[in-house]
């Protein structure tokens, strides 16, 4: 577990704690111990089993968490995902924190697992993109894996993507590859989103890598691709849909990126039982 989530686990039950549960700490006795179990309350595919235990742990170190079912197992309604022993303060304190961890991220699994099995067999790369809840990106990027796709770029310093609105301030794309390339290592490969032909015939003047063709029709993607023929890789996005995911990895790209893999994803409904 990465401290940027161990820190966002603390984050959460202290917004939810705050001075303290005085609905909880006037019931139940401090040493009081019980068990608890996470239940699925519809079909789901798991993920973030070790966040959803972390937020017990760290109220008591002492607590018992034993993963029914980990991540990448479905779970039918009924079925449970962990249980949980430790003083029942500790229990009840964490649940809705757990809870909104678990829902969510099996809530991405579950989606991004539909969008998977679309291109199953299809020579392309299935990818998310930026698109995530503040705070939670390595969560939600793993959630992603979880159910089936890949990881874009994780952050803006682990890949050179050059936009429309780099383009805009660098005078073209031309000058903005040939800029950055003077800084990058030789092992960075450069992006470059463009939106109609004549970036596409710039872009490949320039040397780009890869070429993301933003928000182009179907139609325009195939005469893209053919017109790269082979000399970058080719990635489609924007407005990527359940409709119309099948078509465009169809389109002969060799990346389909989509944000609604995250953003679009609803969480799932688990609850917890003492």
């Amino acid at each position: 577990m990465t401290m940027m989530t161990e820190q966002l686990i603390r984050l959460a039950l202290a917004e939810d704690i705050g001075t303290g549960d005085i609905t909880t700490d006037f019931l139940i006795p401090e040493h009081e111990t019980g068990q608890g179990v996470l239940v699925a309350k519809e079909r789901l595919l798991v993920a973030g089993t070790a966040t959803a235990a972390a937020c017990f742990t760290e109220l008591d170190p002492r607590c018992r968490v034993e993963v029914v079912a980990g991540d990448g197992s479905w779970v039918d309604k009924g079925d449970v995902i962990l249980k949980v022993e430790g003083t029942l303060r500790a229990l009840l304190k964490g649940e809705r924190t757990a809870l909104n961890f678990l829902q969510r991220l099996s809530g991405i699994a579950t989606h991004v697992s539909r969008y998977a099995e679309m291109v199953e067999g299809l020579p392309v790369r299935l990818v998310d993109t930026r698109k995530t809840t503040p705070g939670w990106r390595v969560l939600e990027k793993e959630a992603v894996r979880v159910g089936g796709a890949f990881n874009h770029r994780m952050a803006l310093y682990d890949g050179v993507m050059i936009k429309d609105n780099h383009i805009a301030v660098s005078g073209g794309i031309r000058p903005a590859v040939e800029k950055v390339r003077r800084s990058i290592s030789h092992l960075v490969k450069v992006e470059v989103e463009v939106s109609n032909f004549d970036e596409l015939q710039e872009a490949l003047m320039a040397g780009a890598d890869v070429i993301m063709l933003d928000n182009m029709a179907m139609e325009d993607v195939k005469k893209a691709v053919a017109l790269v023929d082979g000399r970058a890789m080719t990635e489609v996005s924007g407005n990527i849909t359940e409709e119309n995911l099948r078509a465009y990895a169809e389109s002969g790209v060799d990346v389909v990126s989509s944000g609604a893999l995250t953003h679009q994803a609803r969480s799932v409904d688990i609850s917890m039982r003492m």
